[in-house]
Parts: C-alpha cells; sequence; structure tokens
C-alpha cells in the first residue's frame, strides 16, 4: 500500500507541476484560456496572480518531490505535510473558486495521504 501511495504522492506532484507550467505560462494561451475558461481580457488583467498562484503550486509539488527522495520517517512527514497543504488548498479552491478542484486537487491528495498510513 505504501508504493501505491508514494505513487499516488508523484501523481499529485506531477498536478502541480502542471498547474505551475498553467498558471505561469499558459495563463493567458489558448490552453490556458480553455482550462480556466477565461477571456482574453480576465486573463490579461488577472495573469500576475495566476503566476504567483502557479509559484505555490510550484512549492507544493517542490515539497512532496523532496518527501518522496527523502524517504523513512522523515519523508514521511514531509509528505503528510504538503499533502495535507494540498487538500487544504483544494478544499478552499472548492469553496472559493469551482468545486471541481476538490476532484482535480484535493481528491488525489486525500487518497495518497489516507493510503501512507496502511
Amino acid at each position: 500500500m505504501y508504493l501505491i501511495a508514494n505513487i499516488l504522492t508523484g501523481i499529485v506532484a506531477a498536478l502541480h507541476i502542471y498547474f505551475l507550467i498553467l498558471e505561469m505560462f499558459l495563463w493567458d494561451k489558448p490552453m490556458g484560456l480553455r482550462t480556466f475558461r477565461n477571456t482574453p481580457e480576465k486573463a490579461e488583467t488577472t495573469k500576475v496572480l495566476a503566476a504567483n498562484q502557479g509559484l505555490y503550486n510550484g512549492f507544493l509539488a517542490a515539497g512532496l518531490v523532496w518527501g518522496l527522495l527523502m524517504g523513512g520517517h522523515e519523508g514521511f512527514h514531509v509528505k503528510i505535510f504538503f499533502l495535507t497543504c494540498v487538500i487544504i488548498a483544494g478544499a478552499y479552491g472548492a469553496y472559493s473558486v469551482s468545486r471541481r478542484i476538490l476532484y482535480i486537487q484535493a481528491a488525489p491528495a486525500l487518497l495518497a495521504l489516507v493510503l501512507l498510513h496502511f
């Protein structure tokens, strides 16, 4: 079960790297506009905010990768901390932006967190 939890943690990290790319580099490009259902005008006015948000997603990914690479007891606790951060961010995003964030961001992290304890 621990191997599955680590694989899922890696997937959550990869998702956050993808979010970083979308928010920092593709926000006002066709793919970013489609993904976030933005107009070019709205994307232009929110571009700096999105880039900042993307940077935070990168920090979450870095923390998860750090926990995976560290391994052992210390890595276990690092993964718990960063998965919990992802869950909280996903829950807040679901509340404040779109419910689909709960399923895309928080649910995989919650599943990884639960599986880490088996």
